[in-house]
């Protein structure tokens, strides 16, 4: 499917008044003709405009000429794979990636993390799941998971989140965060001081109650690229070793150094 795919007649109204905040426009990178069906038919079902291309020269074009929502990208693709994709996507925009990776692949799954992808699914996986997935990562980008008490914004220092924006800004310059990476620092600043096992943020930022630790792990070192003057000495996202992450408040309001 190279072109434009629509929803079935009545389809898209329905659900997107029942979920307002998940539709979105989804497009679909993946070079197998029935999986890419497969993963729009249930997209469609969910309410969501899905285009389909084959590519990832065309995905990046797609992507520059219509911006979507979100992007569902195989890391198997003819040409330029999912992963250079991804990698060039976040030179641009911090549009959501739910990554499609083979079955057992990790190394592929922590690099696609390290890029900037948002969520994965493994291959065979359950359209049912990938939909639910897709939803998922789109609430938290539009900021509706992970609310802040009365809305307020997020300080520390130099450092401000405002959840309702679901923007992030650092001495004043604006911060390009992916959907996780936002929720992920903003549980942490309201939990400061505290140290949270791998297991325990997967659970109360990812909302999983298993998965590969290792995902915490890329994007506390995200983070800490973007935050920290010298990442390899962090002072705000520190390592608790044998526990897991807590965040140190800086000293007064310090600005960063």
């Amino acid at each position: 499917m190279t072109s434009p795919a629509r929803p079935a007649p009545g389809r898209r109204n329905a659900t997107a008044a029942e979920h307002p905040e998940v539709v979105g426009r989804v497009l679909v990178v993946d070079d197998d003709p029935t999986v890419a069906e497969v993963v729009a038919r249930y997209l469609l079902r969910d309410g969501h405009d899905v285009e389909c291309v084959a590519d990832g020269r065309q995905a990046l074009r797609r992507a520059r000429e219509n911006p979507p929502d979100l992007v569902v990208l195989d890391l198997m693709l003819p040409g330029m794979d999912g992963l250079e994709v991804c990698r060039r996507l976040r030179e641009t925009t911090a549009v959501p990636v739910v990554m499609l990776t083979a079955l057992g692949a990790e190394a592929d799954r922590l690099v696609g993390l390290s890029m900037g992808a948002d969520d994965y699914v493994t291959k065979p996986f359950s359209p049912r799941e990938l939909a639910l997935r897709v939803r998922s990562v789109l609430r938290r980008a539009r900021g509706a998971v992970v609310p802040t008490a009365h809305g307020r914004p997020l300080r520390d220092g130099d450092l401000e989140l405002d959840p309702h924006a679901h923007s992030a800004t650092l001495a004043g310059a604006p911060l390009t965060l992916t959907a996780r990476e936002f929720d992920l620092l903003a549980f942490l600043l309201r939990h400061p001081g505290r140290a949270f096992t791998r297991e325990e943020l997967l659970d109360r930022v990812w909302g999983w109650s298993f998965g590969d630790s290792a995902t915490v792990t890329v994007h506390v070192r995200r983070l800490r690229e973007k935050l920290e003057p010298d990442p390899a000495a962090p002072r705000r996202l520190v390592t608790v070793w044998g526990v897991g992450y807590r965040y140190d408040p800086r000293p007064d309001g310090e600005e960063r150094g």
